[in-house]
């Protein structure tokens, strides 16, 4: 570093220095779970205190470390201006409150096999590398920190080893290995067009590259983040990996791996290759081919982690519509964008969590009576659904009207279009939403219809694994825990059914001996160590478990204090896309310090 950094430059390793040393430590600490908890708690807490930090260091203009201070391009550039530093504080709040929902979780299953050694550490090099990649300046920098969050994603996504996150895990890792081979390829292509990996300089240097090898550099590099950020048509592989694993990593994944990949496309259009009009035109088709087919998916979907998982796609054509208008105000009402979906969805994605402990399944099939069951629990869906819906005056509501505002100013046809596809995809998510919620919680139970050994799945493989640990209760039954002396009287069963908890019939142990059904339907299973013990009686199964419930609740509260501070909010992500648009104060910035680096020398 410089021999005199300010106090702002100190702190800007520290996002992810922190982490990896806690990771260490928490990897040390394997046979001790407590301490583990309160040295992950305390990294990502410190993580977090240190993002706001350097949230208010960069208002006034970009802040640059070169780690060693070798000069660029030599050394490792960090930058902290106002997107990198507005998305390290987002990703690192939810990262924090989506952990203590992952505590909570074990605590409620109080399992000693729950691979809590292996989870903690991983999780912090996870966070490591998200970090890693906002804060990085140097576009080799940036694929390190890719494959540092995607190898700690591997293991969190397969966490249990149940037939199911195997599949998924290998499709995942085999679509995230191509796409860094994409990736690797670009920055070979970048390096030999500019001879530099320094996102400062690149910017200078592109210029002078021919028009053709820009526009094959640019649509290689769009590929490989376009993959990552799960843009159509290459997202096919996110709506069959993420339901299959735990809900904490579901929640994670959800709010943040698929956003780095749109950080990058963000840094890309505007630092490296602005006013490119071929490739703004591929990513307004691109956006729009997202939006609309992302929600089609998730209104024929009948499970609530398939559903989120197709509006997950949905609503980063959101985002890849306002940085393809690359304009101001179509930048900045991306980042806020990003910084409302970022916190929703992952809320969405532990609600579905609670769901399935509350109700056995995510099916909404094999769900009725949730709001009756537990009013909280309805609640804390409600909220976020219908702010993912943009129902005014919440914060989806806010960007969704910016990023149609800035289509409007830009007045070409393919904007025109991304308005009219906003609206629409904004009406079929909430159309989605509010069958989830008809069917899951406001139906009641009488009206579930009973399920027959005819109708279940046959080939379900995890079905018959034996249970791993006492996680939530889930709809997979081993054929020796079945009731010897035959399925249970649907009558009885309902008469020896607490009035207050009717979401069990039809739902988990109670709703498959109400079917009578020999075997359980497919469903995905939010415990870490897949198919849960479901010999638990059932008055204990819909207990939603204190530290959930509060994680959840304080997410919730984020995306509601996201609405509250709207108008502030909306003006630093309209200054963030001043500057980026401008790019003088990001290329200025850097080069000053390579200057102060070699005086120092």
């Amino acid at each position: 570093m410089n021999p005199a950094p300010t106090v702002i430059e100190s702190l800007m390793p520290l996002p992810v220095l922190l982490p990896l040393l806690g990771a260490g430590l928490a990897l040390v600490l394997a046979g001790r779970p407590n301490l583990q908890r309160a040295v992950s708690v305390s990294v990502l807490v410190a993580v977090v205190a240190i993002s706001a930090v350097l949230v208010a260091g960069a208002a006034d203009r970009p802040r640059v470390v070169t780690v060693g201070s070798w000069p660029a391009p030599l050394g490792i550039t960090l930058v902290a201006d106002q997107l990198s530093t507005i998305m390290l504080l987002t990703s690192m709040t939810v990262t924090l409150l989506v952990f203590l929902y992952a505590i909570g979780q074990g605590t409620a299953n109080d399992d000693s096999r729950t691979p809590v050694s292996i989870f903690h550490p991983t999780y912090l090099v996870l966070a490591a590398g998200v970090a890693n990649a906002f804060l990085s300046g140097d576009l080799f920098n940036l694929y390190v920190g890719f494959e540092v969050l995607l190898m700690a994603s591997y293991v969190l996504l397969t966490l249990g080893g149940t037939r199911s996150r195997i599949r998924a895990g290998l499709t995942y890792v085999v679509v995230n290995v191509v796409s860094s081979l994409v990736f690797l390829a670009g920055i070979a292509l970048v390096y030999a067009a500019v001879g530099t990996l320094n996102l400062a300089q690149i910017s200078v240097r592109m210029e002078a590259v021919p028009a053709g090898t820009q526009l094959t550099i640019h649509l290689v590099l769009l590929t490989a983040f376009g993959i990552k950020a799960a843009v159509f048509p290459l997202s096919a592989w996110l709506p069959d990996s993420y339901p299959t694993a735990a809900a904490p990593v579901t929640a994670v994944f959800a709010g943040l791996l698929t956003k780095v990949g749109v950080y990058s496309i963000i840094r890309t259009e505007t630092l490296l290759f602005p006013g490119d009009s071929v490739a703004d035109d591929v990513l307004l088709v691109a956006a729009l081919a997202t939006m609309v087919i992302g929600a089609l998916g998730a209104i024929a979907q009948d499970d609530i982690k398939r559903v989120l998982s197709f509006t997950l796609v949905s609503h980063i054509g959101y985002m890849i519509f306002g940085v393809a208008l690359t304009t101001p105000a179509g930048v900045g009402a991306a980042i806020f964008y990003v910084v409302h979906h970022i916190t929703v969805q992952a809320t969405l994605f532990c609600v579905a969590g609670l769901i399935e402990r509350l109700g056995g399944s995510t099916s909404t099939t094999r769900l009725a009576g949730l709001a009756a069951a537990s009013p909280l629990l309805a609640v804390l869906y409600f909220v976020p659904a219908i702010n993912l819906g943009g129902i005014p005056p919440l914060s989806g509501f806010v960007g969704k009207l910016g990023l149609i505002e800035a289509g409007v100013q830009d007045g070409s046809v393919l904007a025109w279009l991304l308005v009219v596809g906003s609206v629409l995809t904004s009406l079929l998510t909430l159309y989605a939403m509010a069958k989830v919620w008809v069917l899951a919680f406001w139906r009641p139970v009488e009206q579930l219809p009973a399920e027959h050994p005819d109708d279940a799945d046959g080939d379900d493989d995890d079905a018959f694994e034996p249970a791993d640990d006492g996680d939530e209760p889930e709809d997979h039954l081993d054929p020796e825990d079945e009731d010897p002396d035959g399925p249970v009287d649907p009558e009885t069963l309902r008469d020896g059914m607490d009035e207050r908890f009717p979401v069990l019939i039809g739902a988990g142990r109670a709703g498959e001996a109400y079917a009578g059904s020999s075997r359980p339907s497919t469903s995905y299973s939010g415990a870490f160590l897949g198919p849960a013990d479901t010999d638990r009686d059932d008055q204990e199964q819909v207990r939603l478990p204190r530290v959930m419930t509060a994680a959840t609740a304080g997410l919730v509260a984020v995306g509601v204090s996201l609405t509250i501070v709207a108008g502030p909010l909306y003006a630093l992500t309209d200054r963030a896309a001043a500057d980026l648009t401008a790019r003088t104060p990001y290329i200025t910035a850097v080069f000053a310090q390579a200057t102060d680096d070699r005086v120092a020398r």
